[in-house]
């Protein structure tokens, strides 16, 4: 029975890691900084790595701020985790609740356009994305009580 319990913690340890995504933050302007939920601001001068939980209801906002423009807001796009849903409903079910979107490797902010770019991998061409203005209003809501 010991041993069952031994080999129960690195699994679990497995299984809520695998629950989080790293991402790369940039801007096409060195000056910009971006606030996604309450994280401290971020100052995107070169790429900047972040780990972020995955989520099935939840939404990552943002506040993009470039010197002289006005702020740009909305939410992060994206993207749906199959394969974390193929294995939610062969081991845990309910981990659906938790874990089905999560950040893509890869996004651009540039406030001047108003669009964010997203990528899943490097060499990908960007995807972007404009929020819409009920985005928009439920971001600034945000931050702005």
């Amino acid at each position: 029975m010991k041993t069952k319990h031994l080999l129960a913690l690195p699994l679990m340890a497995v299984l809520l890691s695998a629950c989080t995504a790293t991402t790369s933050l940039r801007s096409s302007d060195p000056s910009l900084a971006v606030k996604i939920n309450d994280d401290a601001p971020l100052v995107l001068k070169n790429p900047v790595s972040k780990t972020y939980k995955a989520t099935s209801f939840g939404q990552y906002r943002f506040r993009a701020t470039q010197a002289g423009m006005e702020p740009m807001y909305g939410l992060i796009p994206l993207k749906f985790n199959s394969g974390y849903l193929v294995a939610d409903i062969l081991f845990f079910a309910p981990a659906a609740f938790y874990n089905l979107r999560e950040v893509y490797p890869f996004y651009e902010f540039d406030v001047a356009k108003g669009v964010v770019r997203y990528k899943k991998n490097e060499q990908d061409q960007w995807t972007s994305y404009t929020p819409t203005a009920a985005e928009v209003a439920r971001a600034r809501a945000y931050f702005n009580p």
